[in-house]
């Protein structure tokens, strides 16, 4: 067992604590425009807006810039013509891969008999076109589109990614579970078994069909994009979510499938809400003695 550090736990509680309060507005046009000095540099640190972000969201005027820094399709120490000159490069390396493919594809339809079987079966992942959807509706570009969930999912681990990243959230979801709340652990073990596994579409939609709006989802994603508070937050997202329905699975001692359509039926949440509950998981976490394995999974 590890204890997080006094600065963790200082830093868990701050990212808590805008739950005990009314939260600012959002950040706006006129203040993103003020984190920025006259060459266009940033002027605060990544780390003074990701806790902004995290505690305040961003208002959709600012969004598509933001989320390019979060992304790092920007670089945070960039300056307004060096941004410039990225969004040149992006679109032509963009225009250079679909050009590239345009070339190849008839050769490979001619070589290989079953292509188009094999391709679409390596290029479809349950999820991704909904999420590609989201970033279209950010973003005016095609090139700004690929770029920009390419490094999401890059930035997040690839922890929607069902062969890389949704089998281990779900095995960390499982032992989060069974560290914080043994009661519930030990009925899913039993009348539950295979609930758990079976919530891997929160993970390959990165909750997009939990929430009531769009913007319930980028406020997550924006989130996660973060960092804050801690890596893998989408972990205890899932958590909170199974929290709402702790209560009502034990009172009726529900079985796995029972367990699984209380769940389908959590949707329409706040993300605001989702979040705060998330925080208050995290800030309860580092309280305790962490499993190495928690350990290095949030830090």
């Amino acid at each position: 067992m590890t204890t997080l550090s006094p600065e963790n736990s200082l830093s868990a509680r701050q990212s808590a604590s805008f739950i005990l309060v009314k939260r600012k507005p959002p950040i706006d046009k006129t203040e993103w425009d003020g984190f920025f000095d006259e060459n266009g540099q940033l002027a605060k640190s990544r780390d003074f807006i990701c806790v902004n972000i995290l505690e305040r969201g961003l208002h959709p005027t600012v969004r598509t810039e933001a989320w390019k820094f979060l992304t790092g399709y920007y670089s945070w120490q960039s300056s307004q013509d060096e941004r410039l000159t990225v969004d040149s490069t992006r679109r032509k390396n963009y225009e250079a891969l679909c050009q590239m493919y345009q070339k190849i594809q008839p050769l490979l339809e001619n070589l290989h008999q079953n292509f188009i079987e094999t391709r679409n079966s390596i290029k479809y992942q349950q999820g991704f076109h909904e999420m590609v959807m989201i970033f279209q509706l950010m973003v005016e570009h095609d090139h700004e589109t690929f770029w920009l969930f390419q490094f999401f999912l890059q930035k997040t681990e690839h922890s929607c990614v069902i062969k890389i990243g949704v089998g281990k959230n779900l095995n960390m979801l499982n032992t989060l579970i069974n560290f914080l709340d043994p009661v519930f652990a030990e009925h899913l073990k039993g009348k539950g078994a295979g609930a758990v596994p079976s919530l891997f579409p929160w993970f390959c939609l990165c909750f997009q069909r939990a929430f009531k709006t769009f913007d319930d989802v980028w406020r997550l994603w924006e989130v996660l994009l973060t960092g804050k508070p801690c890596r893998n937050f989408q972990v205890l997202a899932a958590y909170s979510m199974l929290q709402m329905v702790r209560q009502q699975v034990l009172q009726e001692n529900m079985t796995g499938d029972d367990i699984l359509l209380a769940c389908n039926n959590l949707i329409d949440l706040d993300a605001e809400e989702l979040i705060s509950a998330a925080c208050i998981v995290y800030a309860e976490l580092i309280q305790k003695d962490v499993p190495q394995s928690l350990r290095d999974f949030f830090l």
